[in-house]
């Protein structure tokens, strides 16, 4: 009787294919800088080390406050003065409209003359400016006060953003100027991806455009086209192209110009005709394929091209739906009769 080997078997298939080349990439920060001064003063304390990381908002640094508390209370015994010269000034005025009303109601006796009313019209003209003067005298002294309650407030010298510190740039006991550096943080939690893509790459990408990326660690992860810079390096013919990541799972100790590998398509998908790559046979530098017709394994020899996942293109040899063997074509022989597992087909 003769021997039937059980196989199984894998149709040969449209696949789409989109040819990809590496392209190495690094992390990049969407936000990094200095942590400035923004008034001048003495260091009074610096709360961060290298490597902490801070809140938006936190205090990382703090200036001396002695001389602007003073000014402070300077500031604010001004301000008293002039509301309290505005509410003398405001007095001084309804004296003199009530003066005018008075000579008003008698003004047809003839105790009273023209001269002596218009004389105290004009004193209200005058009490009226020295009121809107003591009014201004008010306003430039709240304004005063308020600059020096602000400038209290940025003697705490607090991070614009979320992020690590990398550097510290003062000490406590030293005096920074307004726009000193106090000290560089990066937002490593925003991190995107920044490759520098060959001119003549750049075909099958677009923004939006989706690609494989791969950690220093083997994970692949996705990441999705965000902008191509329009400016090209006349030396290398690239140009900067960032990526947003999309982790599934947020990858550990991610740094600031790690590198990351991107698959970057080269051209438009097409469909093409493939074939699972465990059935190819290699033997004596050809590729072999067994193909099931009517039961039996045929051997026959085929034209491949590129990768397609988990799959080959074929560019000869095969027809689509034809079934090839690819499990158990290890111990086939030519012309073997052979039983297709179709639970597993």
């Amino acid at each position: 009787m003769e021997e039937v080997s059980l196989v199984r078997v894998d149709a040969v298939r449209i696949e789409p294919v989109t040819q990809t080349v590496p392209v190495i990439g690094r992390l990049v920060p969407t936000q990094a800088g200095s942590i400035s001064a923004r008034i001048d003063g003495p260091v009074s304390a610096v709360h961060v080390q290298i490597g902490n990381r801070v809140t938006r908002g936190e205090v990382v640094a703090e200036l001396d406050t002695a001389a602007l508390e003073v000014q402070h209370t300077l500031a604010d015994a001004r301000l008293g003065e002039a509301q309290a010269l505005l509410t003398t000034r405001k007095a001084e005025l309804d004296l003199a409209r009530q003066e005018v009303k008075r000579l008003k109601g008698i003004k047809n006796r003839a105790v009273t003359s023209r001269a002596v009313v218009d004389d105290a019209v004009q004193k209200v003209v005058i009490a009226e400016a020295k009121v809107n003067e003591a009014l201004a005298a008010v306003n430039s002294a709240a304004a005063g006060k308020q600059m020096v309650e602000l400038s209290l407030e940025h003697t705490k010298v607090r991070a614009p953003y979320a992020g690590v510190i990398v550097r510290r740039s003062t000490e406590a006991g030293a005096f920074v100027k307004t726009g000193e550096t106090v000290a560089e943080i990066v937002a490593d939690e925003s991190l995107e991806v920044e490759a520098d893509i060959p001119f003549d790459r750049l075909s099958g990408i677009e923004e939006g455009t989706g690609v494989l990326i791969i950690l220093d660690d083997g994970s692949e992860h996705s990441a999705v086209v965000r902008a191509i810079v329009p400016q090209e390096d006349k030396l290398t013919r690239t140009r900067a192209t960032r990526f947003v990541p999309q982790f599934r799972k947020r990858p550990k100790r991610l740094a600031v110009d790690q590198s990351v590998t991107l698959n970057i398509p080269v051209g438009a998908p097409r469909s093409v005709l493939s074939v699972h790559k465990d059935g190819i046979i290699r033997r004596q530098g050809k590729e072999l394929v067994y193909v099931v017709v009517d039961d039996v394994a045929k051997i026959r020899p085929v034209e491949l091209g590129v990768a397609v996942g988990s799959r080959f293109e074929v560019l000869g040899g095969l027809k689509e739906g034809e079934p090839v063997v690819v499990r158990g074509n290890e111990r086939l022989r030519p012309d073997t009769k052979v039983s297709v597992d179709r639970g597993s087909s």
